[in-house]
């Protein structure tokens, strides 16, 4: 698609939506306000879900699990998810990460990450911490952007689809180490310049316009 029409149909569907764009990019915003430890853990286990099956069943599951995620072993997780998730061995990989939360900042792991004021180094906490498991860049990033921190790209298969189709990236491809995964969000950041508008605001725009929704 020639760039002109590029910019021209994006900025069509944002002005659309810009203001349905506002109130969930305030929706993760009051999160970060807020500091409820429960419902940020429930952003975290939500993201480790949605890992190769998608939003839909990481959300169903997390409301399955309900109070449990909380407080229940593996084998009692694992018992729900085996009702809702593709993969519920991760039950392992959500006891482990809220064991660790709970015994190294007493649950409270947004006053955690609001102590590391680079935003990289931040992510890379997150991203980089083995005792946090089933998080990588990409469920790193939509972690910290859902719980009100600014400044991510979310490169799953939506969004570098839509980068290549708009020849912001040179392929699709996951990337395969950070390096990579920073250059592909460095193209995304500058075109999101070119735009005028927040980096936040076009990872939800592109998914918006692949879906036809505005995503958790």
């Amino acid at each position: 698609m020639p760039k002109a029409e590029i910019f021209n149909e994006l900025k069509s569907i944002y002005s659309l939506i810009q203001q349905e764009l506002y109130k969930r990019l305030c929706e993760f915003q009051k999160i970060n306000e807020e500091a409820d430890n429960r419902k940020v853990f429930e952003e975290l286990s939500f993201c480790i879900l949605s890992s190769g099956v998608g939003p839909r069943m990481a959300e169903k599951s997390v409301s399955a699990m309900s109070n449990a995620l909380h407080t229940a072993n593996v084998s009692e997780l694992v018992k729900i998810l085996n009702n809702v998730h593709k993969y519920p061995d991760k039950a392992s990989y959500l006891v482990a990460s809220r064991e660790y939360i709970k015994t190294n900042f007493n649950y409270d792991l947004l006053s955690k990450l609001k102590t590391i004021h680079d935003r990289k180094k931040r992510r890379d906490f997150m991203a980089d911490n083995k005792a946090i498991r089933g998080i990588g860049m990409v469920q790193a990033s939509h972690f910290l952007r859902n719980i009100g921190f600014t400044g991510y790209a979310i490169l799953d298969r939506n969004i570098l689809g839509s980068l290549l189709e708009f020849g912001v990236i040179d392929d699709d491809k996951p990337p395969s180490t950070k390096k990579k995964y920073l250059e592909k969000e460095n193209n995304m950041i500058e075109f999101s310049e070119k735009l005028n508008i927040t980096i936040d605001e076009l990872d939800l725009l592109l998914w918006y316009r692949k879906n036809n929704k505005i995503p958790r």
